[in-house]
């Protein structure tokens, strides 16, 4: 097998829009997210949808249309 050629992974420090920050591994050192497992409205048990751009919104549109 060929040395050197599997990347090094780091431990990396990813920052959720919460406020969250948890680490995981990584090739970054840095991360940021949206969302989070402790945000997310599946963990939480706030059954909301989470509307990004108005995708919900477009997809109800286009198959409402086709009924």
């Amino acid at each position: 097998m060929k040395e050197n050629l599997h990347p090094k992974y780091q431990k990396c420090i990813v920052n959720c829009a919460c406020g969250n920050q948890f680490e995981v591994q990584s090739l970054t050192a840095k991360a940021s997210v949206g969302i989070c497992s402790k945000c997310h409205p599946f963990f939480t048990g706030k059954q909301k949808l989470v509307d990004t751009e108005g995708r919900v919104d477009a997809f109800r549109r286009r198959y409402a249309a086709k009924k």
